[in-house]
């Protein structure tokens, strides 16, 4: 497959989501990566028995497919640290924060299928510390579901980080989850969500975590 240089730059994010510096910068280091993308998508797409990866619906498809990708697994350049900037504020408070219902969409590392669902996260926060911008909590989650993933890491991964953030005097994520990778192939038992649960500090007293 041989793609123009101005073709894998429009795929690496030169299509108006970045600056025109950060464009460029961003389309030299992921040239390649890109292109690899590309060419996976094509080798998959000549695989498929009686399909013609050369007609015009499919014909750019490896492009947009190495963009989408590209999108779908930018958590890797991602940190928290720069994710929640200044965002956190010196207040004395101790009364649980929770915040349910954040969205989240990641993808399967075993089948490079989507989950999707929600977060539920609570924490109760440290004096000395503070707390945080509440936004805050979907960056985080972005971070490490923008990343090839299994929901019961994504959950553990989840809790670190606002436990290493606040070090807050207890956290708890509660990720509930529907698999593609279970409704499209497989059993194809549609409608099944999985829930998984971590919990740290005051948390894991069962009474504290029922409240």
């Amino acid at each position: 497959m041989t793609v123009s240089a101005d073709t894998i730059n429009a795929a690496a994010g030169g299509s108006g989501e970045f600056g025109t510096h950060e464009r460029n910068s961003i389309s030299v280091r992921c040239r390649d990566q890109v292109e690899q993308s590309a060419r996976a998508a094509e080798l998959i797409l000549h695989g498929i028995p009686s399909e013609e990866p050369g007609r015009e619906g499919l014909r750019e498809t490896p492009l947009r497919f190495a963009k989408a990708f590209r999108e779908l697994t930018k958590g890797y350049s991602m940190s928290v640290e720069e994710e929640v900037g200044g965002a956190i504020f010196k207040e004395a408070e101790e009364k649980m924060v929770y915040m349910k219902d954040i969205p989240v969409y990641s993808l399967c590392e075993h089948h490079l299928l989507p989950f999707f669902g929600s977060v539920h996260i609570a924490y109760i926060p440290n004096p000395d510390v503070g707390i945080i911008g509440l936004s805050k909590f979907s960056r985080i989650v972005d971070v490490f579901a923008k990343r090839l993933q299994v929901q019961e890491r994504l959950t553990t991964e989840i809790a670190d980080a606002i436990l290493k953030l606040l070090k807050p005097k207890g956290v708890a994520v509660i990720v509930q989850c529907r698999h593609m990778c279970m409704e499209m192939r497989g059993v194809c038992r549609q409608g099944t969500q999985t829930t998984t649960t971590d919990k740290r500090g005051v948390f894991c007293n069962p009474v504290v975590f029922r409240e």
